[in-house]
């Protein structure tokens, strides 16, 4: 891998000035759960339309949770009995969809697509209603199929379609394997080794970035001391981005964005380890989720190729643990709940 490789343009996000035309406050059938969202913790700031996203749910809630109902799924507006359009996407997807035509403008692209197959050709992504998805067809084949993407009024989906339009190149890539093997498989009692694997990093995976072989490895082999404590000085610091910095987590998994809004230390991500040229931490943070995506797609679609895939081959990170990410890692005893810092499974026996 060279620096060759990385972007040769900064790429920098819409403003967070940017109108939030299509929405209202009648619009909103937002619960309180939205409320709780700090979009200012360090395992957030490297979604793409991070200032829209924030600042959009701001608005439909009333910029406070006073401002959300107290009962979720209700779609209608105010006062209104009139019954929803079955086609008609709901607040989130149209908060996700306005998030995504503005990302494409500003990069002045078309807008991001599915990964096409054998017999599908590729379909540009678009956020629709839960309703849209047919009683019995896969979601994933949905998707594959149409470029449509079934989104509820639900923290869960608002986190899925944040990773989706910060990698999509990977989500499609993960999609794509999990049509081929629907295609193969069907669908059973029991998901089959490669969509286990696709399901336990969509939904809680993480990507260490790292242009030191050596903290990659021990993340791997379950050292805390020689990747999270010893190199500590050598992490990034999201809030304060350094270009000395050689290593950096990056949260994949939208399932554990939705659990960190109430942070645990035991939660644990299952991570992959990318290792990148040092010029990659001069890179503008977007710039750097551009050059990321394309570096994950490659390294999923080897791992899921592999006959003997399993998510044993994810590495597992305490998610707390990670430099920068939580105050009170800073104390070096923090690592010491050998609970949660276990000596992992693929520790060689000395």
């Amino acid at each position: 891998m060279t620096a060759t490789d990385l972007p040769a343009k900064p790429y920098s996000t819409a403003s967070s000035e940017a109108p939030i035309t299509s929405l209202s406050t009648r619009d909103s059938s937002l619960d309180k759960s939205f409320a709780e969202i700090d979009w200012q913790v360090p395992w957030l700031g490297h979604l793409n339309q991070l200032d829209y996203l924030s600042n959009a749910i701001a608005q439909l809630g009333g910029a406070n949770a006073e401002g959300f109902d107290n009962a979720e799924g209700s779609h209608e507006a105010e006062g209104s009995n009139e019954a929803k359009p079955k086609s008609r996407p709901d607040v989130i997807a149209k908060v996700l969809n306005e998030a995504l035509n503005q990302q494409s403008e500003h990069l002045q692209s078309q807008l991001p697509t599915t990964k096409s197959t054998q017999n599908n050709q590729a379909h540009a992504l678009n956020f629709v209603s839960q309703e849209a998805l047919s009683e019995g067809e896969a979601y994933e084949s949905f998707i594959g199929t149409s470029g449509k993407i079934p989104t509820r009024d639900n923290l869960h989906d608002l986190f899925n379609g944040s990773i989706w339009l910060t990698f999509p190149k990977t989500k499609a890539l993960l999609n794509y394997y999990h049509m081929v093997e629907i295609a193969q498989q069907g669908i059973g009692a029991s998901r089959g080794r490669v969509r286990d694997t696709i399901t336990v990093f969509d939904e809680n995976g993480a990507v260490l970035v790292t242009s030191e072989p050596r903290i990659g490895k021990a993340l791997i082999n379950f050292d805390w001391q020689a990747s999270l404590i010893e190199p500590r000085a050598q992490w990034d610091n999201p809030q304060q981005l350094n270009s000395q910095s050689r290593a950096a987590v990056y949260v994949f998994g939208h399932a554990l964005l939705e659990q960190l809004i109430k942070p645990r230390k035991p939660l644990c991500a299952h991570s992959i380890v990318i290792l990148v040229p040092q010029d990659f931490f001069a890179l503008p943070l977007s710039a750097r989720m551009v050059y990321l995506d394309g570096k994950i797609a490659q390294y999923m679609d080897k791992l899921l190729s592999q006959d003997n895939v399993t998510p044993r081959q994810l590495a597992p990170l305490p998610i707390l643990g990670v430099p920068h990410f939580w105050a009170e890692n800073a104390d070096m005893s923090f690592y010491e709940d050998n609970y949660v810092f276990r000596h992992g499974r693929r520790q060689k026996k000395k």
